[in-house]
């Protein structure tokens, strides 16, 4: 992020207003998606009318005159995406909002907020195949860093992100992985030793296209 201009208080009210009005969307969101996905949208009709709803939670906190929000690593013990770079979330249940879930899921596997959290808006639903589910990401702030006591059971490791580092364009790139016996190059986001990929690139994204327009109208 600018280190003068807006203050984090300035930022947080505009990326709030900004949220309010049209998304980028999928063009955004398509920037950092897999080839295969194009393959995938075209046979996806029947998946989309069964898909589940659940959550995501893009977790704000200030870090010094950044903002950082957390990832998680998961375990080998969970149903979906085992050892991958998450946000934390997950299903939404019965009679559950997104933002609710998004919350409920996000202490489960971080431990409860001693803060509330205040909830800022939402980004557009995404549909990922693996998992038949309609991914709801949510954007919310605390006013402190929390205190991360991860599940061990769902959460190996708990990263932190900023928006300077996602906003830096030396933490994008391609690798090479294989996805149904085909070997693609997909486009990832590093964060130290870790790659970020698939759904929750593409969620990023969009955020990282947001927090473009928030701080270009903002200077």
């Amino acid at each position: 992020m600018e280190r003068t201009k807006p203050s984090l208080q300035e930022f947080v009210q505009k990326l709030r207003e900004r949220l309010a009005r049209p998304l980028p969307g999928a063009p955004a969101q398509w920037e950092m998606a897999p080839p295969y996905r194009r393959a995938w949208a075209e046979h996806l009709s029947e998946e989309l009318s069964r898909a589940r709803a659940a959550a995501v939670l893009i977790l704000l906190y200030p870090n010094g005159l950044d903002l950082s929000f957390p990832l998680t690593r998961r375990t080998f013990h969970v149903a979906y995406h085992k050892g991958q770079i998450s946000l934390p979330g997950g299903a939404c249940e019965p009679g559950e909002s997104p933002a609710e879930a998004a919350l409920r899921e996000t202490e489960e596997e971080l431990g409860p907020l001693e803060d509330p959290v205040e909830l800022l808006g939402s980004l557009t639903p995404l549909f990922v195949p693996p998992s038949g589910f309609m991914v709801h990401p949510v954007i919310g702030y605390l006013p402190r860093r929390p205190m991360f006591r991860p599940a061990p059971v769902e959460v190996a490791e708990v990263l932190e992100a900023t928006l300077s580092w996602l906003l830096d364009p030396r933490h994008q790139g391609e690798e090479e992985r294989e996805v149904d016996g085909v070997r693609w190059r997909i486009p990832v986001f590093r964060l130290g030793d870790h790659t970020i990929w698939g759904a929750t690139a593409m969620i990023l994204a969009e955020f990282r296209a947001i927090v473009r327009e928030v701080l270009a109208s903002t200077t």
